[in-house]
């Protein structure tokens, strides 16, 4: 819910800079690395609040 109230009081002008800024920041070839690296992260934290676990599963 916090995040749906964040996402509504930011206008299009307001994400556009952010995106602006970012990209200034990190630069263009950076970014995709950025995302990949975000992605595994929130897959090995669902992972880990579900309770998988690789030394867990039989071979």
């Amino acid at each position: 819910m916090l995040n749906t109230t964040i996402l509504a009081a930011l206008g299009t002008t307001e994400i556009v800079l952010i995106l602006v800024v970012v990209l200034l920041l990190f630069g263009g070839k950076k970014i995709p690395e950025l995302m990949r690296g975000l992605g595994k992260g929130v897959k090995e934290f669902k992972d880990g609040k579900e309770g998988v676990d690789d030394t867990n599963k039989p071979a």
